[in-house]
């Protein structure tokens, strides 16, 4: 079992930046791919952003391209979202994951550990 929990969210006007942690704690012995999803209210869940078990291989979601940065600190056992240029849209409850395989994946169905998700708040 591994265990995620996400912080750093909250409140913050349009144009700012935040940054998310996702702190793993149990099995984690191994490192694993891991990725931040994120699910706005009335929608379904959506891929933000993966990195793979060593951090050289990032993915991104077109909408966040250029804006977020994922990265990961593995002697932390940690992985953050850092996000600039926030918009009104990027307001949503993000949820990190774990997938226990060899690569990282855009996909919710591919990850099997899931954190308890943070809220980020983008005001106008």
């Amino acid at each position: 079992q591994v265990q995620l929990v996400e912080s750093g969210g909250g409140l913050v006007q349009a144009g700012g930046s935040q940054r998310l942690s996702c702190a793993a704690s149990g099995r984690t012995d191994n490192t694993y791919p891991m990725g931040w999803f994120r699910q706005a209210p009335g929608k379904e869940r959506e891929f933000a952003a993966a990195i793979s078990r060593s951090g050289e291989t990032t993915f991104y979601a077109d909408s966040v391209k250029g804006r977020f940065t994922i990265s990961r600190d593995n002697a932390k056992n940690t992985v953050y979202l850092q996000m600039n240029s926030l918009k009104p849209e990027d307001t949503a409850v993000y949820y990190c994951a774990v997938r226990r395989g060899i690569g990282a994946a855009t996909t919710s169905a591919r990850y099997e550990y899931w954190g308890q998700g943070t809220q980020v708040t983008v005001s106008t």
